[in-house]
């Protein structure tokens, strides 16, 4: 006889449902022994966190520094694997005591913490479990509810609105292993040649990247544990989902793309209430090509003698001292004509250079110089002189040297 469908702790759900218990068990005694060591007013975490996760043979070692570099990160990446051979966990180890999901996510939180990560961090590795994610979670609401509590303090530039980013690399299966056995074979090599020459350092081999079943193993429980709990942060942070099968420049294209700036997402939502009024460059320049030529048209039809004036005067008295500048791409030209104190010329003088692909910027400098002697009192007497400093600036010309 069937018997009714019940859930027992082997289904999906109810194991989903007790991990998420035990993070939330594991994260309070975490935060509580923080909270002891260094006060609720010293807890201060990164302001942006990024998730670094991704198939054996992805190249997280490989891109982590260029990920860092995007967005402008000095520190080192927190590797997570390393924590265990930190002077905590080797206490620990020492001790008899086990390093578990209670013990690493401790170590993890506290390096968090120091100074160095302030202004953002890369954990490499991190999470790879759903209690990992849960407690990843909880960190993020506890360090949001920290910069809302200091918001309007003196110390509420320390406590700023986190921003977390999960970045997966991802290759298929026979890319990863193809990938992990050719860098087991040149570690392989070097630390033979190391042996050989007493020249170098001997470099980390793991076992998996010697042998195909071990390497098709890591790859199949990074799929079938690691994935899913990496899957599982798309609805709470964002998520880039990064093709690492190209190559090096191509990956690095993807990953630009991926973390390009947006300020509605990274900035305070009362400083992005301020500033959004003023609009992008990239909102000027979609129809600035259309809106030149409608002013260009417009100085012939409607302003026609002073329009004839400055292309008179960028004729004779610019493009001399612009040609003998040709090779360096820059001039600079003085001049008092009365032309240009119609505000109006200056416009034209600016627009028709940049329809010619120049780029003009103007100075207005007034200067007193000496004019006569006032035979009475002995004082000099100075009148105004006005002088337009124009700077230009076009692609050079690139000539070869010998």
């Amino acid at each position: 006889m069937a018997l009714p469908s019940t859930q027992t702790e082997s289904d999906p759900d109810v194991t989903n449902s007790l991990e998420i218990k035990d993070a939330q068990l594991i994260f309070n005694a975490i935060w509580a022994d923080l909270e002891s060591e260094f006060s609720h007013e010293n807890l201060r975490f990164p302001k942006e966190i990024i998730l670094l996760g991704g198939a054996p043979g992805s190249g997280k070692g490989t891109n982590t520094e260029f990920i860092m570099k995007a967005r402008g990160f000095t520190c080192v990446p927190i590797v997570v694997s390393s924590l265990l051979d930190s002077p905590e966990a080797r206490r620990l180890i020492d001790g008899g005591n086990m390093v578990g999901d209670r013990e690493v996510i401790g170590i993890l939180f506290k390096k968090m913490m120091e100074p160095e990560f302030q202004d953002g961090c890369v954990l490499d590795g991190f999470p790879r479990t759903t209690v990992q994610v849960e407690c990843m979670k909880l960190l993020v609401a506890k360090i949001a509810g920290l910069h809302r509590e200091f918001a309007n303090t003196p110390q509420g530039g320390q406590f700023r609105r986190p921003t977390v980013h999960v970045m997966v690399l991802f290759v298929d299966e026979k890319t990863s292993v193809d990938r992990q056995l050719k860098r087991g074979r040149e570690i392989a090599q070097h630390n033979e040649e190391v042996e050989q020459t007493g020249v170098g350092e001997l470099q980390e081999l793991r076992k998996t990247d010697l042998d195909q079943d071990a390497a098709q193993h890591r790859y199949r429980v990074f799929k079938e544990s690691t994935w899913d709990a990496l899957q599982s942060l798309k609805a709470t942070f964002f998520y880039h989902l990064i093709n690492a099968q190209a190559n090096f420049a191509e990956v690095e294209a993807n990953i630009l793309r991926e973390l390009q700036y947006q300020s509605s997402l990274e900035l305070d939502p009362t400083t992005f209430q301020k500033v959004r009024e003023i609009p992008l460059a990239s909102e000027i320049v979609v129809h600035a090509r259309q809106d030149l030529v409608r002013r260009m048209d417009s100085y012939q039809r409607d302003h026609t003698e002073i329009f004839a004036n400055v292309i008179d005067i960028i004729t004779e008295l610019f493009m001399p001292i612009i040609t003998r500048h040709a090779i360096s791409g820059r001039a600079v030209v003085n001049t008092e004509a009365p032309l240009f104190e119609d505000p109006l010329a200056i416009a034209m003088l600016i627009d028709v250079f940049s329809e010619r692909g120049f780029h003009a910027v103007v100075d207005k400098q007034l200067n007193e110089v000496p004019d006569r002697v006032d035979l009475k009192t002995g004082e000099i007497v100075f009148r105004p002189r006005i002088v337009y400093r124009i700077r230009i600036y076009f692609e050079g010309s690139e000539i070869r040297r010998g």
